[in-house]
């Protein structure tokens, strides 16, 4: 039968782990009518929310337990495939009540810290640059989770992943102008209120920060920063690689990407567009913009449109003239002179370097 998981919030001042210990004793005296096997569950109390991994016919046997027993209801069921759920969440144990616990024996609250890294490989060293990432995201307690393209790992504890990318800054360090890399950390939940994926949300709002964010730079969720801390297992950082992202600013960026996730390729799409869009000043969006990935609007336009043709030549799927009309550009050879301005090389000779490598 296939596995489910489920997001129960809970709207009450008095919710405890004991609560759900009780409410999880009532699903399994019905399960059986409705053909469910509750298999593990986990609880963040200071979130007030749980997470229950089944499994069952379908979403609504599954949820009926739920009714039946103490009448409440899930927020959202999604179905988990098996293996990408053992990267997600499946370290740790369950104590004789099935309650989740981590490696060390303490509660799991079942969020976990993801990490993404984009890779832009200037020299063709991205498969030597892959295994030492690998092996970083594996001595830091770490996941390796795939994700077309690029590098995402899951981690228990928000420490370990901010361990991890100092480790990846400093495998970087060694290929200087022969890469470039950007990296996010966000601490997020499994399931979300809405979705059909294992921590849907979370994926997202990480790809867009690398998308938007400055090269060679760290971008982590204020929240995130402040698990950390309340660990003790945070070695020394270089806050200096850090931008840290309160929930207004990260809001502001998640309104930007959205705008420029529709506009990018459109030919002329420039600053008075995306401001237009969001709905304030051209001097908000420049100082807010400013703040955070240290470019101005047209800067960042261009960037992001430089950086998905550049995956798209690396493909081998598209000529030049084909990534550069589809990117939004003008003539090929205006975006020949720009590609060149930013990668130091033309794209045609981008293009057969990793021909070369696929040969």
């Amino acid at each position: 039968m296939p596995l489910f998981m489920d997001i129960h919030t809970v709207d009450s001042e008095d919710f405890s782990a004991e609560d759900v210990v009780k409410a999880h004793m009532k699903d399994l005296s019905v399960q059986d009518r409705f053909g469910v096997r509750q298999i593990k569950y986990w609880v963040n109390v200071q979130a007030k929310t749980l997470f229950c991994l089944m499994e069952g016919p379908d979403r609504e046997a599954c949820n009926e337990v739920h009714v039946q027993s103490h009448g409440q209801t899930a927020c959202n069921i999604i179905e988990v495939n098996d293996d990408e759920f053992q990267l997600f969440l499946g370290e740790g144990s369950r104590d004789n009540t099935d309650l989740a616990q981590t490696l060390s024996g303490e509660m799991d609250t079942g969020y976990r810290t993801l990490m993404l890294v984009q890779l832009l490989d200037l020299a063709g060293t991205g498969n030597q640059i892959g295994t030492e990432l690998i092996s970083c995201v594996n001595s830091n307690c770490g996941n390796v989770i795939p994700f077309p393209g690029d590098l995402m790992a899951s981690f228990v504890h928000a420490s370990d992943a901010l361990n991890c990318s100092y480790g990846v800054r400093k495998i970087f360090e060694q290929y200087e102008n022969r890469c470039e890399y950007r990296m996010a950390l966000f601490t997020g939940r499994p399931v979300d209120e809405v979705g059909r994926e294992l921590f849907e949300s979370t994926k997202k709002r990480l790809d867009h920060l690398c998308m938007i964010g400055n090269i060679n730079k760290t971008y982590v969720d204020a929240d995130t920063l402040q698990l950390s801390k309340k660990e003790n297992m945070l070695s020394e950082h270089n806050s200096k690689y850090l931008i840290i992202l309160s929930k207004t600013a990260f809001n502001f960026l998640e309104d930007l990407f959205r705008v420029i996730e529709n506009k990018q390729n459109q030919t002329g799409f420039k600053s008075h567009d995306l401001h237009s869009a969001m709905g304030i000043s051209k001097s908000q969006l420049y100082r807010k913009l400013k703040a955070i990935t240290d470019r101005s609007p047209n800067q960042l336009i261009q960037e992001i449109k430089l950086r998905n043709a550049a995956q798209k030549l690396n493909s081998g799927a598209f000529s030049v003239s084909e990534v550069a009309y589809d990117a939004g550009f003008n003539s090929p050879a205006y975006f020949t002179r720009a590609f060149k301005s930013r990668f130091g090389m033309l794209p045609s000779d981008y293009t057969k370097l990793f021909d070369r490598l696929k040969s």
